[in-house]
């Protein structure tokens, strides 16, 4: 596989070369050039395949020569002490729990494959991963490089826009982990790590590249699940699920889309946002108007330019109505959100977070709109509630138990620097600190 950006897709890159750079030269993201069809390889994966096994041969089959499967295996040995967990929540919905590694988000898959990738790749020089995050990106990432040789990592994250155990997660490990609380939004830090990408001055003095789903590398293995989830034949009663997604920056669904066009069965997918509706309104008008995103409680969904809406625009060649065919949406403010959690919580006993909440609203609107019957929904459960617990006790009267390795980071001291949202401010910082 190699990858090219959409304005110069002659101008190929290995997957190495878009590992570490991140971002392609002209500023634009990698995008596949070619996808192989991999449906024999994922019709043989059943319910007794195991999540590192997919992970293995499914990147192998992408990847080789670059990563052939014994490389592939290496990695997803190094990356994945956790899997995913499909559980039914009632007759039509289920969830893929994503939230069993370390920092109890769906991120911990893609930040890890992605840290053990370079760890695999790396040939002793030293690199700078900048990285923007709504929440739950930059505490897998931080946790996924921590101490790693070679690899400094800066983090930057909206003040006050984040919850404050993610900020604890955020902030509190030091290091080569450096955190930066930008006076700003999630948008604002998006656009400083693309502008710091595209600054001549920096990437000459700098080895930059990211860990958002902008990179590559990222992205990539959150295919994964989606692909291991759809084997669970048994759990789905044999039939193809349709895959609703809680999205901000759209990486998950692009990934979900990635495996569907790779060969995946899926009766399609359900883009879940919150008011930050910007590509729902693209599906229903065909005219895709980026806008200032508004605070929602959940927060990491408050985008109001996502960044992989390139990419799947890209995977339906520019069609509006092949990409509509596929995709459905659903949007649920915050009162809808508090509601479908409070259901959650009384009809079966779950406690989600709002992201999930979220997801869940969609998928119960969908199936009851459905004149097709016995529609099954997997809904992508992105964080543990107990990163969210002052929002799922207001929605549910319960506190979500806290799992010890999200307590741990609540009594250590907060380390970040504080930067307003300009270029200039972040690009004295990295080449004082790193050059």
């Amino acid at each position: 596989m190699k990858f090219a950006s959409r304005l110069h897709p002659h101008d190929q890159a290995t997957f190495r070369q878009a590992l570490f750079s991140g971002i392609a030269p002209d500023g634009g993201l990698y995008h596949p050039v070619d996808h192989p069809d991999l449906s024999a390889l994922i019709a043989a994966f059943d319910e007794s395949v195991t999540f590192n096994d997919v992970a293995a041969l499914v990147s192998a089959a992408l990847l080789a020569p670059e990563i052939d499967e014994a490389a592939a295996r290496r990695i997803a040995g190094r990356a994945f002490s956790f899997a995913p967990r499909l559980v039914r929540i009632d007759g039509g919905r289920l969830l893929l729990e994503l939230f069993h590694g370390p920092t109890c988000a769906f991120k911990d898959f893609g930040a890890r494959f992605l840290a053990a990738s370079m760890e695999e790749l790396l040939e002793g020089e030293r690199c700078q991963i900048l990285v923007a995050t709504s929440g739950d990106t930059g505490s897998a990432v931080a946790n996924a490089f921590h101490n790693r040789a070679n690899i400094d990592v800066i983090l930057l994250y909206p003040s006050g826009r984040v919850s404050a155990l993610q900020e604890q997660q955020l902030t509190t490990l030091g290091g080569n982990v450096h955190a930066i609380e930008v006076r700003g939004s999630f948008d604002d830090c998006q656009r400083l790590v693309k502008a710091a990408f595209r600054d001549r001055r920096l990437r000459a003095a700098l080895r930059l590249t990211s860990a958002n789903s902008i990179n590559i590398g990222r992205l990539l293995p959150q295919s994964f699940y989606f692909i291991h989830a759809a084997a669970q034949r048994r759990v789905l009663s044999g039939a193809p699920p349709r895959f609703c997604v809680p999205s901000g920056n759209f990486g998950n669904l692009t990934a979900g889309l990635y495996a569907w066009h790779w060969g995946m069965e899926a009766a399609g997918f359900l883009a879940a946002t919150n008011i930050n509706d910007v590509v729902p309104d693209y599906l229903k008008s065909g005219v895709y108007t980026p806008r200032p995103s508004l605070r929602t409680l959940s927060n990491a969904m408050d985008v109001g330019h996502p960044g992989n809406f390139e990419r799947m625009e890209q995977l339906f060649d520019g069609n509006w109505r092949g990409m509509k065919a596929v995709v459905g949406s659903g949007v649920v403010d915050d009162e809808r959100t508090l509601w479908s959690m409070h259901q959650l919580s009384s009809r079966f006993g779950m406690l989600v977070d709002p992201h999930t909440a979220v997801g869940c609203a969609v998928a119960e609107d969908f199936i009851e709109g459905s004149k097709r019957g016995g529609e099954q929904v997997v809904v992508l459960a992105t964080a543990h509630p107990g990163k969210f617990a002052e929002t799922v006790k207001k929605a549910t009267g319960h506190e979500p138990e806290l799992p010890e390795r999200l307590a741990r980071c609540l009594a250590l001291p907060k380390q970040a620097l504080a930067m307003g949202p300009e270029l200039a401010e972040l690009s004295t910082f990295l080449l004082e600190r790193f050059a």
